[in-house]
């Protein structure tokens, strides 16, 4: 009997921007922004460096830093450049942007243009419960409890969560760094881009349906 994909992926259900994950902990993602560190100063390096040590030396949890480096797809872009050029009607400016077009192209053919994202998975371990197994006794079977999430224990734990996150977006703040929480339909996207990367390079993301994206 074949294996679905889907047994191989710890995320049991996302909601309300949160990862559930099925050891029933939860899981929020932060995209943080990047700076140009070369071109600091090196006072300004320095003080980058410190206060990034600083924030890590403060986390009492853990978290983990991911580097995602996908090939942009420009196909579009030079496609539209092209059709501005067909309806262009000054000469001139039709030539010029017949120029642009080619630079893009020889551009894109001497290498490959590449986007990096970095995100911050930020976990929390939230109080989960067994449930009560009938026929205590006796000479059943053995039954294994599943723990179990409970509507409380999800609310109480997404409350730490995003307090784990506001903490982490203060600190990388220090730093120069902008952050921003992931929403479920954006924790869709970067899941399914993860297993799917070349759909994911030519621009192409699956329909969501309206009741999942909450």
């Amino acid at each position: 009997m074949p294996i679905s994909s889907q047994q191989f992926i710890p995320v049991e259900q996302l909601r309300e921007g949160v990862m559930i994950m099925k050891d029933k902990s939860i899981k929020g993602i932060l995209l943080i922004s990047s700076i140009n560190f070369a071109l600091k100063s090196e006072e300004e390096q320095g003080a980058i460096i410190f206060n990034f040590q600083n924030f890590l030396n403060s986390l009492d949890f853990s978290c983990q830093i991911i580097a995602s480096s996908r090939k942009v797809n420009i196909t579009g872009y030079v496609e539209k450049i092209k059709k501005l050029e067909d309806e262009q009607k000054n000469e001139l400016l039709k030539i010029q942007t017949a120029d642009y077009r080619r630079f893009i192209e020889e551009l894109v053919a001497g290498g490959s243009i590449m986007n990096k994202n970095f995100y911050i998975v930020v976990p929390y371990y939230p109080l989960v419960e067994l449930p009560t197994m009938p026929g205590g006794g006796g000479g059943g079977k053995k039954q294994t409890a599943r723990s179990i999430l409970t509507e409380q224990g999800f609310q109480t734990g997404k409350y730490q969560l995003w307090q784990r996150m506001e903490y982490i977006s203060l600190g990388l703040r220090r730093c120069g760094l902008k952050s921003v929480p992931l929403g479920t339909e954006e924790l869709i996207e970067l899941l399914w881009s993860l297993h799917h990367p070349k759909q994911a390079e030519l621009g192409y993301y699956p329909e969501l349906p309206p009741e999942i994206i909450t």
